[in-house]
């Protein structure tokens, strides 16, 4: 039987969950991509999770409100922080990653994250190092649109430039020398 494709609404729905529950996470992969507008369709959700017993109990909480069925095992992988933790016991497939590739620590992907409107999502930057560095062929295919997209992305994203005189000013003010 194939699986629904994921769709924004699965997101939302983990999303609000994890955000209730106080879960440190950040969507990766090609589902975080899509939240950020990439064109494009998957199987499942893919999220980035601080890997601590504490944050590990709250995932496996959300996702029993949500319906998943997480048996004892699997809790206690969660909980344990396993590098990676496939699901599909659940409305929808979810893939909770705690050490992906080519991300040096869930703090400074935090860091680098971005929020969009109730969606912690990792960088688009961090999202191409981790596919990146999978090596999977099926990443390597996507890592031209990819790049194109973040190119574009940082384009509409950037933040207004400032003049050399409003940094004087705004540093004068916080009494910065």
């Amino acid at each position: 039987m194939t699986r629904p494709e994921f769709h924004p609404l699965q997101a939302e729905e983990i999303a609000r969950a994890f955000n209730d529950a106080g879960v440190d996470y950040l969507f990766l992969g090609k589902s975080g991509a899509i939240l950020l507008g990439y064109p494009g369709s998957l199987q499942s959700v893919e999220v980035f999770l601080e890997g601590t017993a504490g944050n590990g109990r709250r995932i496996a909480a959300a996702l029993k409100k949500l319906g998943f069925e997480i048996s004892a095992a699997l809790e206690a992988e969660i909980v344990a922080g396993k590098d990676f933790v496939q699901i599909k016991t659940g409305p929808f497939d979810v893939d909770l990653v705690f050490a992906p590739d080519g991300i040096a620590s869930f703090a400074e992907a935090r860091q680098r994250g971005v929020t969009v409107g109730v969606f912690h999502v990792a960088s688009l930057r961090d999202i191409i190092a981790s596919k990146r560095a999978s090596g999977r062929q099926k990443d390597m295919i996507e890592l031209p649109l990819l790049e194109s997209f973040r190119a574009e992305y940082e384009k509409r994203s950037a933040p207004p430039l400032r003049s050399a005189a409003d940094i004087a000013a705004d540093k004068h003010q916080r009494g910065d020398s």
